[in-house]
């Protein structure tokens, strides 16, 4: 399966930066891609933070890893977390 990931930074409410890829179906509109960092960002505890095209870039389309793949057939997306996030 191809995927389209978007780079994302959203700063949280303690002012320090949260990086995360949303990583989706390559044919998901980017709007899908907001929509479930938004939905993250809820269970974790930031959902009022702003997330917008500006947080959320697409940044390119690669071969999902067999564990990415299986996140996107169960939920529709897969997170991967970088800095700062819980």
């Amino acid at each position: 399966m191809e995927c389209a990931v978007y780079d994302t930074y959203v700063t949280k409410k303690d002012g320090k930066t949260m990086h995360f890829d949303v990583i989706v179906e390559a044919s998901s509109p980017h709007e899908k891609a907001i929509e479930y960092g938004k939905e993250f960002l809820n269970t974790v505890g930031q959902g009022a933070q702003k997330m917008t095209q500006e947080e959320c870039q697409f940044c390119h389309i690669q071969e999902a890893p067999a564990m990415v793949e299986s996140g996107i057939k169960e939920k529709g997306y897969f997170i991967q977390k970088m800095e700062g996030c819980p």
